[in-house]
């Protein structure tokens, strides 16, 4: 499955990127780009998908609209999330200086294409 050809393609497009991660609801990696250590990129991977699953249940609760992506932003990186599935989500992170609008734009493309390829 050409999963590591999109990611690639997700930080080839969005200038600041430090790593792509496609991982399933548990937060267990299925596959990755890294331009950085690949075990902290694996690690913020899991957490992600923790705080989505938390979030998604928080939604349901309020009978809120589905989640279309989430960000976490410290004084350093952003970490954008994007669901593909139910099953599976895509987190990018990127340096704190990088344009997160471009970000959210090019993390949608890249949901697109990979639930294509998980469905």
């Amino acid at each position: 499955m050409p999963f590591k050809r999109i990611l690639s393609r997700l930080l080839d497009q969005v200038p600041g990127t430090m790593g792509a991660i496609l991982a399933d609801w548990e937060g267990e990696m299925v596959d990755q780009v890294a331009r950085m250590d690949e075990y902290e990129l694996k690690v913020i991977g899991a957490y992600q998908g923790v705080l989505l699953n938390l979030t998604r249940d928080a939604l349901k609760r309020l009978r809120s609209a589905s989640l279309k992506e989430m960000v976490v932003s410290t004084d350093q990186v952003h970490i954008v999330v994007s669901p593909i599935t139910e099953d599976y989500f895509v987190a990018l992170i990127l340096r704190r200086r990088a344009i997160l609008g471009r970000a959210l734009y090019e993390i949608e493309r890249c949901a697109e294409d990979l639930k294509k390829e998980v469905e």
